[in-house]
């Protein structure tokens, strides 16, 4: 996920040392020096508190692409739509590895599955009521999954894992059909019975059970992309009143939820407040100065900022650095000339200067150079480095035959895309710039919003060809922790859509296709990460990804908050667990 789960495990440890390198683009950039932070939320429950009340205050850079629970990919989305949107199942408020176990949620267990592999049931909790006091039915949950993934042309911002894996013929969705028998994908028994009819059998389907998609939507109250200004809610707290984007959004206490049918606490503060568009530099000296208590997306403060928490032994005692298990690259896009030929996607691949674009993000505290397309955590993973260069600096000698193969070896021209808002985003693009233009590839930086980002422009594989974005910055992770869970919206063929689009790089390979829907049919978890491994190997060898960072994030934690934890989960604080201490 942009979204989602963030896959390497924490470090055990309370206090990791951070060591910076003297010069260099590799080192931590601040400066010279050791530095430990607390890293206490990594292992432990910072603060544990039952305490209830007060304003919990959030802050974005820009915005959520949707706070629509049915149409969004992002992880600090799914984190933060745990506070209004219950799903089927869900993950434990527990540090650690334990914290990524599927448990119920409003599903009285885990799913129960046939013989065959093919169906999976589960039943809702008696009791459940939406934020109206009304009945939460078995219907509300059908009708969420028709809406969510059988409807691209309205909601096209989410995953299309159930699209892909439900038997359910040619439906149309419930905006073109209403006729909610015709989704046969799913029925309903009775009103508290769902059941899920696949394809094809898919071991992991529990972890599909948690996605936000699952959080049911009674179909009167759907306005399509406009639900997001006023979502129904399920969980502990319900929107204020209908929220305008780009103004700040209110949460505030659902009186018909009832905290006994939950198996989380998430029911702290009495107000939840989220301001949007937030310049970073000025969101994270509020942070410090104890005025904001959270950085909505989760990614850490910036270089500022990062130096003043480093250099301050108070502010380290509230800093947390852990392994996001987020991946970040870019794509290269093969349907964008010259990239149809391998050897000049080859040529940036062995011109890109991997050590500098580590010190853009933030140097060794920000993460460590990534080879290959797989987060060492996820089972499967291998150290493979096809495209390496000495120091991870380049290759001229490479780079030359490179382009004397595909036919161009003066260099040619193309588009590197990234996230406007996000600053260390743009300098690595930069970074990436300087190195390729000393080999004759010049580039121009293309700037987008992250909230339309994955939409409307790198996610539109039309924008993509049409603006001739050939490099396009990302990032991933895991939507569960696996393999599927990590490769397969960003490499799978069938993940290709034409707005909301995770696969970047179009990746379209009959092979990296079928080994994919093997993996989930395969019981023995060694044979699954064997094929992982094959995925990632005929991956990198297409030459469509340039991978450079398995992410860190420093993470700052007012003192005022209570219950922080990260979350393995989530791969940020986890947000329905905080508080605030009165």
């Amino acid at each position: 996920m942009r979204k989602k789960w963030l896959g390497l495990a924490a470090a055990g440890t309370s206090v990791a040392m951070l060591l910076s390198a003297c010069g260099g683009g590799g080192g931590n950039g601040e400066g010279g020096g050791d530095y430990s932070v607390d890293n206490s939320a990594i292992s432990s429950i910072v603060d544990q508190s039952k305490e209830q009340g007060g304003t919990l205050k959030l802050a974005h850079s820009d915005q959520f692409d949707s706070l629509d629970p049915g149409n969004t990919y992002y992880a600090a989305n799914w984190d933060f739509t745990r506070l209004y949107a219950r799903t089927l199942v869900t993950y434990p408020q527990k540090p650690g590895d334990k914290g990524q176990e599927p448990i119920p949620d409003l599903a009285t267990d885990l799913g129960e599955v046939s013989d065959d592999g093919l169906t999976w049931t589960y039943t809702l909790k008696k009791g459940l009521k939406f934020q109206d006091g009304s009945k939460i039915t078995s219907e509300d949950v059908k009708y969420a999954i028709a809406r969510s993934n059988f409807a691209p042309e309205v909601l096209n911002k989410g995953p299309n894992y159930f699209f892909q894996l439900l038997d359910a013929g040619d439906y149309k969705g419930p905006y073109k059909d209403d006729n909610l028998d015709n989704f046969t994908g799913v029925t309903t028994p009775d009103d508290r019975t769902i059941k899920f009819h696949l394809k094809k059998p898919f071991a992991e389907f529990d972890y599909l059970a948690a996605m936000p998609q699952t959080s049911p939507v009674p179909a009167d109250a759907d306005t399509g992309t406009q639900y997001q200004t006023n979502v129904v809610s399920t969980g502990p707290y319900k929107f204020e009143s209908e929220w305008t984007p780009g103004q700040t959004l209110t949460l505030v206490r659902n009186e018909h939820y009832d905290p006994s049918t939950d198996p989380l606490t998430r029911n702290r503060p009495d107000k939840i407040q989220v301001q949007w568009k937030q310049e970073e530099n000025d969101r994270d000296k509020r942070l410090i100065n104890g005025d904001l208590h959270v950085d909505v997306a989760g990614l850490g403060v910036e270089a500022s900022a990062r130096q003043d928490i480093l250099r301050n032994e108070d502010l380290r005692a509230n800093a947390d650095n852990p392994q996001t298990g987020f991946l970040l690259y870019f794509a290269i896009n093969p349907n964008v000339e010259p990239f149809d030929k391998k050897a000049c996607r080859e040529a940036v691949l062995y011109g890109a200067d991997k050590t500098a674009m580590q010190g853009a993000w933030g140097g060794t505290i920000a993460g460590d150079i990534a080879t290959n397309m797989l987060p060492p955590s996820i089972k499967g993973y291998k150290p493979i480095d096809p495209y390496g260069t000495k120091g991870q600096k380049g290759s001229k000698k490479k780079v030359e035959a490179a382009l004397k193969e595909c036919g161009m070896p003066d260099g040619f021209s193309t588009n590197i895309s990234y996230r406007s808002d996000r600053d260390k985003e743009k300098k690595t693009a930069e970074a990436l710039q300087q190195a390729l233009q000393q080999y004759g590839i010049k580039t121009d930086l293309k700037g987008y919003p992250a909230g339309t980002y994955t939409s409307e422009q790198a996610g539109s594989p039309e924008f993509v060809h049409r603006e001739e974005l050939g490099i396009i910055a990302y990032g991933w992770g895991a939507d569960w922790p696996s393999g599927y869970g990590f490769l397969s919206q960003i490499m799978h063929g069938d993940s290709i859509k034409p707005a909301g689009n995770s696969n970047l790089s179009e990746l379209d390979d009959p092979e990296v296709n079928k080994l994919l829907d093997e993996s989930v049919q395969t019981e023995d978890p060694a044979a699954r990460a064997e094929i992982y491994a094959e995925v990632n190997q005929l991956a990198m060898e297409s030459a469509t990804f340039l991978p450079y960072l398995n992410q860190k994030a420093l993470l700052y934690r007012p003192e005022e908050l209570s219950n922080v934890y990260f979350s393995e989960a989530y791969k940020m604080y986890d947000y329905s667990a905080l508080g605030l201490e009165q």
